[in-house]
């Protein structure tokens, strides 16, 4: 069985990265660094009777650094704070970013987005909504600078987008997916 057998921090800010000393059931030793910034939630607020979905864009620095053009539609997503609940973090992520107000969350998964290098454990949910629980116009946090807008986009054109490859955050496409599976009827066009 592999143990770690030494950990240095190399770098503590916004995330934390440790470089690791595994050994392995052989006696050899292997090095990894790990990035750790906690545990997140994601929601895919959907409007079952209008059959919509609520999706933020937002300027991402590892997309403009990797030269991508635009801007990925992404569920309302974001970290847990301290003692914060998945649930609570997922509902206010919606409220902060998208302006709604979510009651029911329909829990999808708690995955390892990229586990050779990250730490971070994410937790996915659905949520439904109505009009009337748009309470504000969204757009995040005035001291966070994210630069969110909001979209309200047919899930039929979210499921167009999933199908094309245009849907690229992993997050956003395992929720449209999970949402496909459990209620195909919504993707129909009206």
């Amino acid at each position: 069985m592999p143990r770690i057998s030494s950990t240095e921090v190399a770098y503590r800010g916004y995330v934390t990265v440790t470089r690791l000393t595994a050994e392995g059931g052989s006696g050899r030793l292997w090095r990894r660094e790990v990035v750790d910034f906690g545990q997140s939630a994601c929601v895919l607020p959907y409007d079952p009777e209008r059959r919509m979905a609520l999706v933020v864009r937002l300027p991402r620095a590892p997309l403009i650094a990797a030269g991508v053009a635009g801007e990925l539609a992404e569920a309302p997503a974001g970290m847990l704070g301290p003692g914060e609940t998945a649930e609570a973090a997922a509902r206010r992520e919606a409220l902060e970013e998208a302006g709604v107000v979510l009651v029911e969350l329909q829990p999808v998964a708690v995955c390892w987005p990229s586990p050779g290098v990250l730490a971070e454990r994410s937790h996915l949910f659905l949520a439904p909504y109505h009009a009337a629980d748009r309470t504000s116009a969204g757009g995040g946090l005035p001291d966070e600078q994210e630069d969110i807008s909001v979209e309200e986009i047919p899930l039929a054109n979210l499921w167009a987008l999933a199908e094309s490859g245009a849907l690229q955050d992993l997050k956003t496409l395992t929720l449209v997916l999970a949402l496909r599976t459990r209620r195909p009827d919504l993707f129909a066009p009206p």
